[in-house]
């Protein structure tokens, strides 16, 4: 069965749930995604994590069917999280050899990988909001992964993206795929091998996650991997490459998010030596930062005309707050916290796997021992700090608001 929703450590369920409280609207398409009606990639609308278009309830309960429309199984395993286009509801999963593939949550520090060299099949598949009914399923690829995985991951952790037009998949070293939305393949992309593990480690193989993102009519990827970073553009309805642009960077998790200003579309991305924005036109660097944590995972966000990233793992921890009118290097001197082009920042209270998100004036960032820190998004000056849980259950999954909750 697939794993689509964690809370903290612990797996929610399996399957694919769908809360009673969406809406059911035409699959037509629209110029643009549409608060309270879709979600169309990794953490929402522009990966802000945020939707008061619809009321939302707050609690539901899937062994009790408490407020749950409909339940559906899901072969396979798969971190990829559902995306959501007028009446369309999709995802990803992979399906092992094995009758029983490891998957082991919680807190741990193995960085072993998973040895199975059993075939899968690469899944993606689309399901009717309205009833939980399959629509479609395709199978991407089917053969031996060319990368192995974390105990903690699968083969199937990047989220899907969509216009309403176009889905895009993306498996890592076993693809980029666009379907349209009756499920028919229109193209697909081989970057070769995208090996993504600990860079002190490199015989430990832990799995793509990076999300494909689309913006303007363009696809953009981020693959920060042992050998061959690079950051690219693709054309949404060929496939045909715009541009590609190497990184120096170790491997990285994060999903690459765009800011508009100016009338000028720039890419974000997270990292660890190498933070960043390209234009999206062009793939040219416009700006770029170093220092935090060595494992980056969390999706830079955008909000009150700034760019936040945080990141985590080894001895920092830290949360930047950048202006994306930024040019050249910007990086933070010894013992700065603050420069032309960096607002504020702190060193030890970023997110480790948890994107923030900032609601209202205010941005929340969990981290993975479950303390929350509350910042005012614009000066940094922190409202509170407090601990969710007992401190004993590790937060991986990333918050969302909605609703003043």
């Amino acid at each position: 069965m697939n794993v689509l929703k964690c809370s903290g450590a612990q797996v929610l369920g399996c399957g694919l749930v769908l809360a009673a409280t969406l809406s059911a609207v035409s699959a037509q398409a629209p110029r643009g995604p549409r608060a309270g009606v879709d979600w169309p990639g990794f953490r929402g609308i522009a990966a802000a994590g945020t939707d008061d278009g619809a009321a939302l309830p707050v609690s539901w309960s899937v062994p009790d069917g408490k407020l749950v429309k409909w339940k559906v199984p899901v072969a396979g395993l798969g971190h990829s999280s559902p995306v959501i286009w007028g009446d369309l509801v999709c995802t990803a999963s992979a399906v092992s050899g094995t009758p029983d593939p490891q998957l082991k949550v919680g807190l741990y520090g193995d960085i072993g990988s998973v040895l199975d060299t059993t075939p899968h099949k690469f899944l993606v598949m689309c399901f009717d909001k309205k009833t939980g009914k399959l629509r479609w399923e395709q199978t991407a690829k089917t053969g031996v992964p060319i990368i192995k995985r974390h105990p903690k991951s699968t083969h199937a952790s990047s989220t899907l993206a969509t216009d309403g037009t176009h889905i895009i998949a993306f498996f890592g070293s076993e693809g980029l795929y666009a379907y349209d939305v009756k499920g028919t393949l229109v193209w697909r992309k081989d970057f070769g091998e995208l090996d993504s593990g600990f860079y002190m480690a490199p015989e430990a193989q832990w799995g793509f996650a990076s999300s494909p993102i689309i913006h303007n009519g363009r696809v953009i990827v981020q693959a920060d991997v042992q050998k061959g970073s690079f950051v690219a553009a693709f054309d949404v309805r060929t496939g045909q490459e715009l541009w590609r642009t190497a990184r120096a960077d170790v491997p990285t998790w994060s999903t690459p998010a765009v800011v508009s200003m100016n009338g000028r579309d720039q890419v974000i991305v997270n990292g660890w030596k190498h933070i960043g924005g390209y234009d999206l036109e062009t793939g040219k660097e416009m700006w770029r930062m170093t220092g935090g944590g060595d494992i980056p995972v969390p999706t830079p966000i955008v909000a009150h005309g700034l760019v936040f990233i945080t990141n985590a793992h080894g001895k920092m921890a830290p949360i930047f707050a950048i202006k994306p009118t930024a040019t050249g290097d910007i990086s933070l001197k010894e013992g700065e916290t603050s420069n032309a082009h960096i607002v504020w920042s702190y060193q030890r209270d970023g997110g480790y796997m948890q994107t923030p998100i900032v609601y209202g004036d205010i941005l929340y960032v969990c981290r993975d021992n479950g303390v929350l820190s509350a910042f005012d998004a614009k000066t940094g000056v922190r409202h509170y700090q407090a601990r969710l849980g007992d401190g004993r259950t590790g937060f991986s999954a990333s918050a969302v608001a909605a609703g003043g909750r």
